[in-house]
């Protein structure tokens, strides 16, 4: 449990100081003379090296475990947080944005960690919880960082000024925190990889080579590549967009459109766990088929509610629509991530991996959308939603061998039993 609360708490401070900058976007723009294009182009940037970045932590995870892993991206990736402020035109500005987005990686090794440290029967709920309760950060962040901002124009700075030094306070969280990981967690139940291959209780890290090349062969992989990207994708992209977007449509000021938008990434709290809560619950009644439906059940209510919401006129309508949308989408990634850890667990990290960079493509995608002059936001969310409609069928590609399913039902049952078992002895039942 010690690192289950250092996950959701890391990766909250990872989507603190990787959106940090989203709900001040009107003062730099003001700022920097930033055009639409050019803040679309910055949109991009922040998510689309989160694609690599993932890719290669999911392998990492497999290499060298996840304590390691993480403490090393926290701590790098706080640099470029701090710095941003540094940034004097588009050029600089950008290129600060695509370092930062390197720290989206962190949400690999969340779901990696929890998937190791629990239960077949639990497992989706702790994935859940951790990346939902990180997802949060999103929302705090668009309510936090305008407050910080007032902190310090109190000081008697300018706001040209201030936004630059608000950036530094999560950085610095980032930079402790990764310290506070490599001395508070290991890397599993059992312990540290290291110590453990050592052993002999591991398989060496020539075994792990192989392992991405097995999940990237495997074309449900790619499929929850694509249904990730329709789900964590377009959240991402609305914590990029919401506060600019309530502050022009609705001509809010900047204070009231970041405290409407953070209410997106609060929902977090909640919805992405029910969707992980759900997708076991779905798992243990119907078997893997069954976190499968459940996945696809909520991925088309996401896309219809989108559609919904790019159509509200009045604020009233748009927010109460917004919740709606923010409901489904998180439980999609919930539910999601309650099918990956099945998919290869030799190769979880992988697979964990590039269906975690599957997230930031959708909002590499979307964000082309949020580049085009003659396109308005509105009109660019429906867009998306009929896309995520379309979609949706493609979990009817995710299916699982009759040999897999009821390897997992009797890992399941042997789950079950054992939680039952340490509940009448009084002891916590989470790990396995």
């Amino acid at each position: 449990m010690r690192t289950f609360h250092l996950t959701w708490f890391a990766f909250f401070l990872a989507f603190f100081g990787w959106f940090g900058i989203a709900p001040m976007m009107a003062l730099v723009r003001d700022d920097l003379g930033l055009t639409k294009t050019q803040i679309g182009n910055t949109i991009i940037a922040s998510v689309a090296i989160t694609i690599l970045a993932r890719l290669l932590i999911g392998w990492l995870c497999d290499r060298i475990g996840p304590r390691l892993a993480y403490s090393g991206l926290l701590v790098l990736g706080s640099i470029p947080v701090m710095c941003i402020g540094l940034a004097q035109n588009y050029e600089t500005f950008l290129l600060f944005r695509l370092a930062i987005g390197v720290i989206g990686a962190s949400f690999v090794i969340t779901q990696y960690h929890t998937s190791v440290m629990f239960a077949p029967n639990v497992v989706g709920t702790a994935n859940a919880t951790t990346a939902g309760w990180g997802n949060m950060g999103g929302g705090v962040t668009q309510m936090v960082m305008p407050l910080l901002l007032t902190l310090v124009l109190m000081l008697g700075v300018g706001e040209t000024f201030g936004w630059r030094v608000a950036m530094v306070i999560p950085g610095v969280g980032l930079f402790f925190t990764g310290f506070a990981y490599y001395f508070l967690t290991q890397d599993c139940p059992e312990g540290n990889y290291r110590q453990m291959r050592a052993a002999g209780k591991m398989a060496p890290t020539s075994v792990t080579n192989g392992s991405f090349m097995d999940a990237a062969k495997d074309y449900r992989v790619w499929a929850l590549f694509v249904i990730y990207g329709a789900c964590f994708g377009i959240e991402l992209t609305i914590n990029n967009i919401a506060a600019l977007y309530y502050y022009d449509r609705f001509e809010l000021n900047l204070a009231t459109a970041g405290l409407i938008a953070g209410l997106f990434g609060l929902m977090n709290i909640f919805a992405r766990t029910l969707g992980g809560f759900f997708g076991d619950k779905f798992g243990i009644r119907f078997g893997l088929k069954g976190r499968v439906m459940f996945m696809g059940g909520v991925l088309l209510m996401e896309g219809l509610s989108l559609v919904l919401f790019s159509q509200m006129a009045t604020l009233f309508l748009a927010v109460g629509a917004m919740i709606i949308f923010s409901l489904f989408v998180q439980m999609t990634e919930g539910a999601t991530f309650s099918v990956v850890p099945f998919i290869n667990r030799k190769a979880l990290g992988s697979v964990a991996g590039i269906v975690g960079a599957g997230g930031n493509a959708g909002a590499v995608a979307a964000g082309f959308l949020f580049r085009v002059e003659s396109l308005t936001f509105a009109d660019a969310l429906m867009l998306i939603g009929i896309a995520v409609v379309a979609i949706a069928p493609l979990v009817f590609l995710v299916r699982f061998s009759p040999q897999t399913e009821e390897e997992e039902r009797r890992a399941m049952q042997g789950a079950l039993a054992r939680r039952m078992a340490l509940a009448e002895e009084g002891t916590p039942a989470a790990a396995d």
